[in-house]
């Protein structure tokens, strides 16, 4: 039965400043938050013929953390669909699951299984990036665990998220350990293919340890930077020149392609950090994120996703 229409909060992606995570001084930290995350009430419907459905997949630090799964047309529960979850940016402090809410839609009307997944951050749970990482392995976890029942393929499933949720992304096919106490360690909390839009791939580099209580310890740990082996899975990852991180990007794919790993990796020319939540370029991203996972069997056809009209600016894919 398709659910009644959910009102969602419009999320706000964390504006890149001089680093990854915010400089708000404590004074001012409650009401930058509230200007990044409470922007006005808008309902977001899915398209026609889709549903959407809110599961919980754990419960920690005293919250409930909600999957916000988005079915295609035609669904069913014995299905063996390719999935995807999404993770909001947000500098592991702030964000929403809003964030992805149309790449999730798109991406259902084109066959996949798209969710969106909440996790702790330190504005709300109080948490490190570590337990970022943790729930997003639980959030893939459960999507493998229970794959009957939201008709997806187990060994089809991705995962994707923005800036620091594409950090958490990256760590769940990268990084070792993280895991939650109590989950099944026999189902894989590992996915199979990753979509990216500007990631932190190099923790090191942003100098962030002075900023986490329990950064020197846990860096080298979820660094993925310090993580490229052979086996990594197919990737692809979009960031804007103007960004800062873009270098660690390029040093990424540098290192990965001679190990035999795919790493498609796409610039936007000029562009600051986040520029994937902006028209044109978040139908562009979204556009060639679905062109990637074709490529891999996971979905058929061309992309549908129109581009906005006299669009002129385009992805250049990097060597």
């Amino acid at each position: 039965m398709k659910p009644s229409p959910l009102t969602l909060t419009l999320a706000l992606t964390l504006t890149f400043a001089p680093s990854l995570v915010a400089q708000d001084k404590p004074a001012e930290k409650a009401k930058n938050v509230a200007k990044r995350e409470a922007k006005a009430e808008v309902a977001r419907e899915p398209s026609a013929g889709t549903t959407l459905r809110e599961f919980t997949y754990k419960r920690a630090s005293g919250t409930d953390l909600k999957l916000f799964v988005h079915h295609p047309n035609g669904w069913k529960a014995a299905d063996k669909r390719p999935a995807i979850v999404f993770f909001f940016g947000g500098g592991w402090k702030n964000g929403t699951p809003n964030q992805f809410f149309m790449q999730a839609d798109y991406l259902a009307t084109r066959g996949m299984v798209a969710a969106r997944a909440d996790y702790r951050v330190q504005s709300r749970q109080g948490v490190t990036p570590d337990a970022c990482v943790e729930d997003a392995k639980s959030a893939v976890r459960w999507m493998r665990a229970h794959a009957a029942e939201l008709g997806v393929d187990p060994d089809r499933i991705v995962a994707g998220g923005g800036s620091a949720g594409g950090h958490t992304a990256a760590c769940t096919a990268m990084c070792e350990g993280f895991e939650a106490m109590g989950e099944d360690a026999k189902v894989s909390s590992k996915p199979n293919a990753l979509v990216l839009f500007n990631p932190a791939l190099d923790l090191a580099a942003l100098n962030v340890v002075g900023q986490w209580s329990a950064g020197k310890d846990i860096i080298p740990r979820m660094d993925p930077a310090r993580h490229i082996t052979k086996g990594l899975v197919p990737t692809v990852m979009f960031f804007g020149t103007a960004d800062r991180m873009f270098d660690h990007a390029r040093e990424f794919a540098a290192k990965a392609a001679p190990l035999g790993n795919r790493v498609d990796l796409y610039s936007a020319a000029d562009m600051p950090h986040g520029f994937f939540n902006r028209p044109p370029w978040t139908e562009i991203t979204a556009r060639q994120a679905d062109a990637f996972l074709t490529s891999l069997g996971y979905l058929k056809g061309e992309p549908t996703l129109k581009l906005p009209p006299a669009t002129e600016v385009a992805l250049k894919r990097e060597k």
